[in-house]
C-alpha cells in the first residue's frame, strides 16, 4: 500500500495547473494564409499562390551523387539559390521551360548527363517537364536559372 504525505499532495496540486497551462499552450495553431503563401489546394488559375514548381536535378552517371531539389515560388521569389532569376526566366517564356531563350555558353564536351524535372503550376496552369541533358552546363544554357539549384 502506498501512502502520500500532505507535502506530496501540495506539490502535485501546484504542478497540475502548470501542466494544464502548458498543454493548453501546446495546442496546434493554424496560421492565416498570406498573399505570398503557396497553397496549391487553395489557389485559383491566375492567382499568385498557384505559381510553384518542385524542381529536381538528378545526375545519371554517378552512384553517389544525390538529386538536388528545391521548391521554387515566384511571389515573392524564394526557395531556390537563384529564385529571382529563375522566376524572371519563367515569366519571359510564360512558364514554358522549353520556351526559355537559350543562353550563349561555352560548355565542355564532357558527358555527365543530368535529368531535370519540374512539376507544379505556373499561374494555375499545370507544369510537368522532364529532359535529360549531356551535362549541367548545357542544361543551364537551355533552361536559364530554373535548374541552377546549387549556383548563386
Amino acid at each position: 500500500m502506498t501512502y502520500i504525505s500532505t507535502k506530496s499532495r501540495k506539490a502535485v496540486r501546484g504542478v497540475l495547473p502548470a501542466l494544464l497551462a502548458l498543454l493548453a499552450c501546446a495546442a496546434p495553431v493554424q496560421a492565416d494564409a498570406r498573399p505570398g503563401d503557396d497553397r496549391p489546394g487553395d489557389a485559383r488559375p491566375g492567382d499568385a499562390r498557384s505559381t510553384w514548381l518542385q524542381l529536381t536535378v538528378t545526375p545519371q552517371e554517378s552512384r553517389t551523387a544525390a538529386p538536388h531539389r528545391a521548391l521554387l515560388r515566384c511571389d515573392p521569389p524564394s526557395g531556390h539559390a537563384r529564385a529571382a532569376d529563375a522566376c524572371a526566366d519563367l515569366a519571359a517564356s510564360d512558364g514554358r521551360i522549353d520556351g526559355i531563350p537559350r543562353k550563349d555558353a561555352y560548355c565542355t564536351m564532357l558527358y555527365a548527363p543530368v535529368t531535370a524535372h519540374a512539376r507544379g503550376q505556373w499561374r494555375g496552369r499545370p507544369i510537368d517537364y522532364t529532359e535529360t541533358f549531356p551535362n549541367r552546363c548545357t542544361m543551364e544554357a537551355r533552361t536559364g536559372a530554373v535548374f541552377a539549384l546549387d549556383r548563386r
